[in-house]
């Protein structure tokens, strides 16, 4: 390991700064930084996005911030001075906007996409539900799939040395699919450096349901619609004093005029500390009808002994191996309904969702498992780079040509905006 110990700088270059609290992503972003803190990295979280309210105590984690621009020569003397051993991108936008200026002043840094999920099979799945607003939509055909951004997205994943992704169901997607190779890719998903299910409140002293999510993420939105629309409406007919907790991140106005005390239907919003409400429940709902990635409310809820009811959207990676099911599943939202009634109701059935909580957590998410992963495929891609990028040559390509109409459509608006 002598190489990643040399290795001292990290600079990640991020769509936003995380925000732990109000996303999984943001979560996710703070322990793949801590992964490398551990091997023994020094670590810059670079953004040109505007300050966030909910962002992390930089200082407290140790972590260097700096604001970047878009399109702008500044960060080409920022990079030169940093000299970084490892730049990940937070996204593939990022890489589009400034995996070029790294290549150029950086060579042999490696470079890591996180792709977070994979965008293209969001955005893919959220343009047919728009088309079918009563469906959960979870295959879609390749004529949906490979659009122009699936193009854009594809071609950052083969620029880059290695790109994190965080569900088996899209590491057989990108290589089924899309043909990506497998050396350039690496599964991993949470991380969760203790495991432990809180068991001390018993089901008979949990109450009501609970939904979590950032407004701000679109199928979280979504789903408080299906809720408030079609199914909150049938539990609240079997169970009329029980209530609905809908905590999320940026609440807008259109979500908070669903809030009716009447209906026990509570848009609560912001929430300081989500484990603590998500202890307090008996279950949650989580009817997703589009979306990607891993569900970490599904992971949030498994480590508060807290059983749920969710779409095959939702459970998409989580339950897909045998793991052992913490939620019930269903795609139809009569029968989502009337599985959280029985959730609710029989402590038997409660309960045995509950004692799969530890296991599933041990097995799919263990820190030691997939941080030592990720440096072990440091350690191989430092000393094996030169040979490692000659075998990528449809990157090397994509580098060649779109990196080229990238650079300078950068340069042009960069002199456009000099003249302004």
């Amino acid at each position: 390991m002598a190489i990643i110990r040399a290795m001292k700088t990290l600079l990640v270059i991020g769509y936003v700064w995380p925000e732990p609290k109000s996303s999984a992503a943001g979560s996710r972003m703070l322990q793949l930084i801590e992964c490398f803190q551990q091997a023994g990295f020094k670590v810059t979280y670079a953004s040109p996005a505007a300050p966030s309210e909910h962002a992390i105590d930089y200082q407290q984690h140790q972590i260097s911030t700096c604001t970047i621009e878009l399109n702008n020569e500044s960060f080409d003397e920022y990079i030169k001075q940093l000299q970084p051993n490892v730049v990940m991108f937070d996204r593939f936008m990022m890489e589009e906007q400034f995996g070029w200026r790294v290549e150029k002043h950086c060579p042999q840094a490696i470079r890591i996409l996180d792709s977070e999920d994979l965008h293209c099979l969001r955005f893919a799945r959220q343009t047919l539900a728009k088309q079918h607003p009563q469906q959960v939509i979870k295959h879609v055909s390749d004529q949906n799939l490979f659009t122009d951004q699936a193009k854009r997205e594809i071609a950052a994943i083969y620029r880059c040395d290695l790109t994190l992704t965080i569900s088996q169901y899209e590491m057989q997607i990108l290589q089924q699919r899309f043909g990506v190779p497998a050396n350039i890719l690496l599964y991993m998903p949470f991380m969760l450096k203790q495991i432990n299910v809180n068991t001390d409140i018993p089901f008979h002293e949990r109450t009501h349901f609970v939904s979590i999510g950032n407004f701000r993420h679109e199928p979280n939105w979504d789903a408080v619609l299906q809720l408030k629309q079609s199914i909150w409406p049938l539990i609240r007919k079997q169970l009329p004093h029980a209530q609905l907790h809908i905590f999320g991140a940026y609440p807008p106005k259109k979500a908070t005029q669903l809030h009716n005390e009447k209906q026990g239907f509570l848009v609560k919003g912001w929430c300081e500390d989500a484990f603590k409400e998500l202890s307090k429940a008996r279950v949650l709902l989580a009817p997703l009808r589009f979306g990607a990635g891993l569900k970490g409310k599904l992971l949030d809820a498994a480590q508060c002994g807290l059983p749920a009811v969710t779409t095959s959207i939702g459970s998409e990676g989580l339950f897909d191996n045998n793991q052992p099911s913490t939620a019930l599943v269903s795609d139809n939202f009569d029968q989502f309904a009337q599985l959280a009634v029985d959730l609710y109701r029989h402590e038997t059935t409660w309960q045995q969702a509950q004692n799969a909580c530890l296991t599933f957590l041990t097995d799919g998410f263990a820190w030691k498992t997939y941080s030592q992963a990720m440096i072990e495929s440091l350690h191989h891609l430092a000393n094996n780079l030169e040979t490692h990028r000659l075998n990528n040559f449809t990157g090397s390509m994509l580098r060649h040509h779109t990196m080229k109409s990238t650079q300078y459509m950068a340069q042009w608006i960069e002199a456009k905006n000099k003249l302004n």
